[in-house]
């Protein structure tokens, strides 16, 4: 089994930054992509940002430019730097871990921006 546990959401201004962390736990041998997801109420969840054990990232088009998903392996952790944060990216954000036979996610945490 494979624990997530997400930290770093609350609460920001319009074009202010934020920096989420998803600590893996358990089987973490078996994970090859690790990313980000968020959904918003009344919405379906959608694919943020994903890294693979190779290094390998992709991107949601509409965070492009201002989101960066990255790897500290010594910490078994990624990251989210979230740069330029508009109203449209208040969701509550969720960790996934992809292995080759099944898929685990993390509790959510909120990030709300608002002037």
């Amino acid at each position: 089994q494979v624990q997530l546990v997400e930290s770093g959401g609350g609460l920001v201004q319009p074009g202010g930054s934020l920096r989420l962390s998803c600590a893996a736990s358990g089987s973490i041998f078996r994970i090859y992509s690790m990313g980000w997801y968020r959904q918003a109420p009344g919405k379906q969840r959608e694919l943020v940002a994903t890294i693979t054990t190779g290094g390998s990232t992709n991107y949601l088009d509409f965070v492009k430019g201002r989101f960066t998903i990255s790897r500290d392996n010594a910490n078994n952790t990624v990251h989210l730097q979230m740069n330029s944060l508009k109203p449209e990216d208040t969701a509550v954000y969720y960790c996934n871990g992809q292995t080759y036979d099944g898929t685990y996610w993390g509790q959510g945490t909120q990030v709300t921006v608002s002037s």
